[in-house]
């Protein structure tokens, strides 16, 4: 099996908080993540695709294609938006980099297969010291 890691970067903003909580609530657990007028982060975004390498292991993804389906399906949707209003596989769901994985996950499986391969995994960064993946 070979992998191929594809690195894009997106800024967005959000607000970490549970609707049914109060504003002192949300900031109990959530701290100046759950501030009310939102938050930012500059994050970067690690598409990881792979491919049964018997049949090719010397090329097995137009790196310009992945990355133009990274763009239309994901990066297009997300940079410079507003996590929580603006994007709409994160509506109604808290805006956590888990949930941002997962959701950028559901937003490429399908287009990857298109062009010849398997996603096996995304990792955003939101932080230095915080990361997240997700395979699926």
């Amino acid at each position: 099996m070979v992998y191929l890691t594809r690195r894009e970067r997106f800024s967005a903003a959000h607000r970490m908080h549970t609707p049914g909580w109060t504003d002192e609530q949300n900031y109990e657990y959530f701290g100046l993540c759950a501030n009310p007028h939102w938050h930012g982060h500059n994050y970067e975004l690690f598409v990881t695709v792979k491919y049964d390498n018997h049949v090719d292991p010397s090329f097995f993804v137009n790196i310009k294609h992945l990355s133009s389906v990274i763009k239309t399906c994901v990066i297009d949707k997300i940079d410079h938006k507003n996590l929580n209003l603006e994007v709409d596989f994160m509506k109604g769901k808290l805006t956590s980099t888990e949930n941002l994985a997962i959701g950028i996950f559901n937003q490429l499986v399908e287009p990857v297969k298109k062009i010849g391969v398997i996603l096996h995994g995304v990792k955003i960064t939101q932080t230095e010291n915080n990361i997240v993946e997700y395979f699926g």
